[in-house]
């Protein structure tokens, strides 16, 4: 298999020489290795092989399935990984990260409220593809709950960028140049989503902690009347 008579262009340049020679077998290795904690370029390798297959070097329907098949594996392997030694790691060591239990507690909360959002968007999010599944494990995500959200994410995640490479194919120079153009805003705009999602947050977390305190110091009041009654009832029976 030889790689596109077009010059393929920034990273997608330095896999090409792995993708000739090892074909489906890379990107099934660095598509599972991508999602299950290690950072190598899985997204980069499903890319290009979908534009070897937009170009006639590789069959578009076994990159698809192959990169699915890869990702949601790795994905769980790394939710094993966190609920088997994660607690664990983060109870021994977890302060020296400045994770101390009462953080724990609010990722354990925000997991169960949100999880399954974080595990099917994640794989959009560099960082977050690595690790969704070993935090997932860590805070004890049902795996009944988890495995739906990561099959989902992971069909998505190969859907889009698969058929970003496969629509690019011989064009992937130009359409490249024009992604690295625009990547500055669409950071941008996605710290902006991020920022206003973690603002909302905030304000609700606050607005709960107010009403727990008012209903707190409301009962604390019923109870000094219905106690100041109950004594005003024994001084009167005196």
């Amino acid at each position: 298999m030889s790689a596109p008579s077009a010059p393929l262009p920034g990273a997608l340049a330095g896999l090409a020489p792995l993708l000739d020679h090892y074909g489906y077998l890379a990107v099934a290795l660095l598509v599972l290795l991508d999602n299950c904690g290690i950072p190598v370029p899985g997204q980069t390798i499903l890319v290009l092989a979908s534009v070897y297959a937009g170009t006639g070097h590789l069959d578009f329907a076994a990159v698809l399935i192959i990169a699915f098949a890869a990702a949601s594996l790795g994905n769980t392997f790394g939710y094993l990984i966190g609920s088997t030694g994660g607690r664990a790691f983060v109870h021994r060591w977890g302060r020296y990260v400045l994770l101390t239990p009462a953080r724990m507690e609010r990722a354990d909360g925000f997991f169960a409220r949100h999880g399954g959002k974080v595990v099917t968007v994640a794989r959009f999010v560099d960082g977050l593809r690595q690790t969704n599944g070993i935090i997932a494990g860590t805070t004890e995500m049902p795996w009944r709950r988890f495995q739906p959200f990561n099959l989902l994410g992971a069909a998505l995640w190969t859907a889009v960028w698969g058929t970003f490479g496969y629509v690019a194919g011989a064009n992937i120079g130009t359409v490249y140049r024009t992604a690295i153009r625009y990547q500055l805003w669409f950071a941008i705009a996605l710290g902006v989503l991020v920022a206003a999602f973690l603002v909302r947050q905030v304000v609700r977390y606050r607005r709960r902690r107010r009403e727990d305190t008012g209903a707190g110091e409301a009962n604390a009041d019923e109870a000094d009347a219905d106690e100041a009654s109950g004594d005003g009832s024994d001084g009167s029976a005196d």
